[in-house]
């Protein structure tokens, strides 16, 4: 057996246990990784654990507290990395990028198309958010539509610990600005085998998380668990699903949706976000673009209510578009 040849070594990780592993291996690897976010050192390592014993193993140059102030985390790791360091920011809940919009859209997003590509601006900004934790409407909104709308960022959201991993690593090396987003429903049920070592996916690459020829299902993040629950009780009655996992919203991998959407002539799209101009609009408006010709029907749209996310536990779970909202969009199509 060649080298080529030979499995990769893998061990079963949940999605912080994931995240934390690629944290470790960029900063083991490049001296020029740093971390900063609020509580991020020790003892908790962060809100959610993500940096457990990192603070202890790099100290507290490399993994730096800050004080509450988005604007600071923001504008301190915008002025390292066009120093030439690799800042991996943490704002801690993704509403909370609205505080620090402005460092991040009008500087990191804009300063290397503004300088003609002598300034790249390579950071990382993780962040977490997603409804069903009971955290309420200032605490849980997905805002992926917005980060996209800004030209020069780049938005990640992996669905499983495995991409979580090598995305996260793809995006640290990466010389543009990335919004990374972790969603809270992954953190603690997601588990899997996750590669050992420098294990990286490529940004702008999405995933057939599951085959088909009937049904494409474009989703991401955690709305893919739901997606492929769906596809799977559908395939005992012979409707077979495809499921696209998108991990980067931009770049779009959009040659992969393109191919899918024509072989099934078909399309639901999926995520968490409110309906009202989501990144969903945009998908579909593109598919009905490109292959308007094609397609056995409109695109479907799978989404929360225009509406903030409620608090009352009930209420929130009516809010999460799931699996019989999936469904209903899969026969509908049929």
């Amino acid at each position: 057996m060649t080298i080529a040849e030979q499995p990769v070594q893998t061990r079963t990780l949940g999605f912080v246990q994931a995240i934390n592993d690629a944290l470790d291996i960029a900063l083991e690897t490049d001296e020029r990784v740093f971390a900063l976010g609020e509580d991020i050192q020790e003892p908790g390592g962060g809100g959610f654990g993500v940096f457990k014993g990192l603070g202890k193993k790099y100290g507290t140059q490399r993994i730096r507290h800050t004080p509450i102030s988005e604007q600071a985390i923001m504008g301190a790791a915008i002025g390292a990395a066009i120093s030439g360091l690799r800042p991996v920011p943490e704002i801690m809940l993704m509403n909370f990028t609205h505080v620090c919009m402005d460092q991040l859209v009008n500087h990191a997003a804009k300063l290397r198309y503004m300088s003609g590509g002598r300034t790249p601006v390579p950071i990382t900004v993780r962040t977490a958010t997603g409804a069903g934790g009971g955290f309420g409407a200032q605490h849980s909104d997905m805002l992926e539509a917005q980060l996209v709308h800004a030209a020069g960022l780049k938005v990640v959201v992996p669905s499983n610990p495995a991409d979580a991993k090598g995305l996260l690593l793809s995006s640290i090396f990466d010389d543009d600005p990335v919004v990374f987003v972790e969603m809270f429903g992954l953190y603690f049920a997601s588990r899997g085998e996750v590669p050992v070592g420098d294990h990286r996916v490529p940004l702008g690459k999405a995933a057939i998380a599951r085959p088909g020829s009937d049904v494409t299902i474009l989703t991401y993040g955690r709305q893919v668990v739901d997606c492929l629950a769906v596809a799977e009780q559908l395939a005992t009655e012979g409707i077979d699903v495809e499921v696209v996992d998108l991990r980067t919203l931009q770049p779009l991998d959009i040659e992969t949706v393109l191919a899918s959407v024509a072989k099934t002539k078909r399309a639901v799209v999926v995520h968490e976000a409110v309906r009202r101009n989501g990144f969903g609009a945009e998908l579909a408006a593109t598919i009905h673009s490109e292959l308007f010709g094609e397609l056995a029907g409109p695109v479907a749209r799978v989404t929360a209510p225009n509406t903030p996310v409620p608090y009352a536990k009930s209420l929130e779970q009516a809010y999460i578009p799931g699996p019989p909202q999936i469904e209903a969009a899969v026969r509908g199509l049929l």
